[in-house]
């Protein structure tokens, strides 16, 4: 990646923002795999992150010429309980590359070492999270929701104990920002209101040139973390640890742990075994993220007349509805709008959840036949069959005000509803191959992954419904 041209406009930001810290090298390296999507991004070859001399410069073993690695501070509102200093603790951020088509990307290392924001940790990422990481990442931009990517994954000897003893891996990350809303809350909070207006006014000029002021900047982040929350939603991805230093400025789904796509329909579902209270469950995060936001505009009194601020977060819930509408709109195959649509899928909702259904299998199977007859195909999966034929005959009253013809419809509700989503157990699968040193089905599983909507030959057991064993599995945010 020698043609990279990197311009660090956050590591000119200070001591203050920031911290320099080296890469500290894991013991025997190793590629394990490249995402070429991703390096697209930067106009790079995935061939070239191959090369010894790559890994090496990405492991923190050669001069990576340009890079000038900084930890940045932050603070943090984790599980509702405001922590005053977090930061990256086991990341780093290597430079910030300009493309040739004027786009800026950091590069991100995760667990890369020890940092001065480690809080007693070893700094280092273990393999099972970065694979999940990993295929998230890229999973979701192939779904279209907005995410941090994932360029390469190193594998190492380093071993390093979390419940167990693990091997450390390193994840290279890119974003057009890593800001978190919790950059903002470690400067309101610590009162230090002159690196608070500094950070927001480069915030304000480097990634939102088009508003004009902090008013029109909050009101765009808002905007987007309602779009943003309304796919998660319409997709059935539940977050995890929707701490607000998990929340990132440009709207992007951000620091991925215990996260999960849900199999069975349930709107109650917690996919962080540590959430005892069920805070970030997956019905919670249209308000969480709510909740955070207003976190965020609280940084923001010092510069916003706090009945502004009030007045920017009611936007909020009446965005989420709209973005939230659309897409499920476009999942069900409907053409237009009309105002019973929220409520005819809410009571769809609520059949899945009383059958606890398959969520993304169900609409994916809406698209595969003419409406009719997939609705015929899918009543046997439903417990209360009168209330699924009610439903089945207000859903068939708006197909027939359709214009399209059936298969210029199908073929557009497909592009929207994925054949394959990244089911927790087939990531475990991936993971333990790839724990016994077989990288083989984590690259099949990607690959598979990166192409969500198309009907791939020989793959259909990826589609299946997951086996008993991988239905409720645990996942923690150990890693």
């Amino acid at each position: 990646m020698h043609h990279l041209t990197f311009d660090n406009r956050y590591a000119r930001l200070g001591d203050r923002f920031s911290v320099a810290v080296l890469p500290e090298p894991l013991d025997n390296p190793r590629l394990l795999i490249v995402s070429p999507a991703a390096a697209a991004l930067l106009g790079a070859d995935p061939a070239s992150l191959q090369s010894a001399e790559c890994i090496a410069q990405i492991n923190g073993q050669a001069d990576f010429p340009g890079t000038e690695p900084r930890a940045m501070v932050y603070a943090g509102h984790q599980f509702g309980a405001y922590n005053p200093r977090l930061g990256d603790g086991r990341g780093l951020l290597l430079g910030e590359v300009t493309h040739a088509n004027g786009e800026r990307w950091d590069l991100h290392l995760k667990g890369s070492g020890q940092t001065p924001f480690s809080r007693m940790g070893d700094g280092r990422a273990v393999l099972r999270s970065s694979i999940r990481e990993f295929l998230a990442s890229e999973h979701l931009a192939a779904l279209g929701i907005p995410t941090t990517r994932a360029l390469a994954l190193i594998g190492s000897d380093t071993k390093v104990f979390r419940e167990r003893q693990e091997s450390a891996a390193l994840l290279l990350r890119l974003a057009p920002s890593h800001l978190r809303f919790g950059h903002f809350e470690y400067f309101y909070y610590n009162r230090q209101h002159a690196e608070l207006k500094q950070l927001a006014k480069w915030a304000l000029r480097e990634y939102y040139p088009q508003c004009a002021d902090f008013t029109e900047m909050l009101r765009e982040i808002i905007s987007r973390t309602a779009y943003l929350i309304a796919l998660w939603q319409a997709y059935g991805f539940c977050h995890g640890v929707m701490n607000t230093d998990n929340m990132s400025l440009l709207g992007l789904t951000f620091d991925f742990g215990p996260y999960a796509f849900l199999d069975d329909f349930n709107q109650n579902h917690i996919c962080n075994h540590s959430d005892d209270s069920g805070r970030y469950s997956f019905n919670n995060q249209v308000p969480i993220a709510h909740w955070n936001l207003t976190a965020l505009a609280q940084c923001f009194t010092p510069f916003i007349a706090v009945d502004k601020l009030r007045e920017l977060l009611q936007d909020f819930l009446p965005q989420y509805q709209t973005q939230y509408l659309q897409r499920m709109r476009l999942r069900l195959g409907l053409y237009d709008e009309e105002p019973s649509d929220g409520v005819l899928i809410q009571n769809l909702l609520s059949l899945m959840q009383q059958s606890a259904s398959d969520y993304n299998n169900f609409f994916r199977h809406l698209s595969e036949q003419p409406a009719e007859a997939a609705l015929v195909h899918l009543r046997d999966g439903f417990i209360d069959l009168k209330g699924f034929d009610a439903w089945s005959r207000d859903y068939l009253k708006r197909c027939n005000n359709d214009a399209r013809n059936e298969n210029k419809r199908q073929a557009q509700m497909q592009a929207v509803n994925p054949k394959y989503i990244l089911r927790n157990y087939l990531a475990q699968q991936a993971i333990s191959a790839a724990e016994q040193g077989d990288y083989q089905p984590l690259n099949e599983l990607f690959n598979l992954l990166s192409r969500p909507f198309e009907q791939q030959p020989g793959k259909a057991h990826y589609a299946a419904r997951p086996p008993d064993w991988g239905r409720h599995l645990s996942i923690s945010c150990s890693s």
